[in-house]
């Protein structure tokens, strides 16, 4: 008999094999349930395969996460087949899942934000009416800058030679994606509308998760080997630098909403650490007034009152301060999903 937290045949531990065998179900046969509820003739079905799409797509982005970090399967193989697949059905497989996974361990080991775009000297550049419409949307809480960083990984290989091998990935995933929105507009033309939703609702959602998650020193490269220095970025500030945005410590199962993702120092403490056992390895790790503790209800009012200054916000002084209203002046930072850094 395999004991807890042991290696089995498929699974990286043993005890993961019923929690991520349900999150896994539930992203595949939630996502096909919510397809189908928004392509019929009816308003509320359609209402709540958007919400379900948007929750299915969540997860899968986390579960993302877990297979970077070769928590889900035992063989690298299969973590990496398995990211693939769900890459793909996140709309971020222009880029191969060796490069986010790459990506995001470098985030990691070099404790920075490290993406291959930047998006603010793009915005900078940009036209005046493309400009005023990114910051009209991100008034309007709509994930444009998200947008543009998924764009860009899409673009990317047509314009640096240094990907050019990406070349036939990005047409081949435009094609599949394209062949998919035909059929759901084939069956319900309102379905691409109540999807777009839905895939907003996502991006958001890791935008949240994301940028109020560090305070770290953000770095551009032109390419995802560049190095970065790492003057002295050590533990102790990476625990300094990490916040735990969660949902709610009162009812922790609000925080399965992104497979406990808002316990985040946790995570960067202890990385090999799966989603599962996080809210314990947190709650022996940090008391419950640590300052890593920076619940959802401390950052909205930022995120609401500073979302088009956070655009830009290396032009802006973005930090936490001490009690009450501590987030109000941290800005958060666009630009740094793991699914679109790369």
């Amino acid at each position: 008999m395999t004991k807890k937290g042991k290696p089995t045949e498929l699974w990286r531990y043993a005890d993961g094999a019923v929690p991520n065998s349900l999150a896994i179900g539930y992203v595949f046969f939630g996502h096909l349930a919510g397809l189908y509820a928004i392509t019929v003739s009816s308003l509320v079905l359609n209402l709540f395969g958007t919400l379900l799409i948007a929750s299915t797509l969540i997860i899968a982005g986390y579960l993302i996460h877990e297979l970077a970090h070769s928590l889900v399967f035992k063989s690298r193989r299969n973590n990496t087949r398995f990211g693939e697949m769900l890459s793909w059905l996140c709309g971020s497989s222009y880029a191969s899942f060796d490069r986010i996974r790459s990506m995001h361990l470098r985030h990691h080991a070099d404790r920075a934000d490290i993406a291959c775009f930047n998006h603010e000297d793009y915005i900078r550049s940009a036209p005046g009416w493309l400009r005023r419409t990114i910051f009209a949307a991100e008034w309007l809480h709509l994930p444009a800058v998200e947008l543009v960083m998924h764009l860009q990984v899409i673009v990317r290989p047509f314009r640096d030679e240094r990907y050019h091998y990406q070349r036939g990935r990005v047409i081949a995933t435009g094609l599949s994606r394209l062949l998919f929105f035909c059929v759901l507009f084939s069956l319900n033309p309102w379905s691409l509308l109540f999807f777009a939703i839905a895939y907003l609702i996502f991006l958001k959602a890791l935008f949240l998760a994301e940028a109020f998650a560090h305070t770290y020193e953000m770095y551009f490269v032109s390419h995802h080997k560049d190095p970065v220095p790492r003057d002295g970025r050590n533990a102790a500030y990476d625990r300094e630098h990490t916040y735990s945005n969660v949902v709610s410590r009162r009812f922790p199962w609000l925080n399965l909403y992104n497979l406990n993702f808002g316990y985040h120092n946790a995570h960067h403490d202890k990385p090999a650490t799966p989603w599962y056992r996080l809210p314990a390895l947190q709650a022996e790790l940090y008391d419950d007034g640590a300052p890593q503790y920076l619940p959802y209800r401390e950052v909205m009012v930022s995120f609401h009152k500073n979302r088009t200054r956070c655009i830009l916000a290396s032009e802006h002084t973005s930090g936490i301060g001490e009690g009450k209203g501590r987030a109000d002046g941290f800005l958060g930072v666009h630009g740094v999903s793991f699914l679109s850094i790369v």
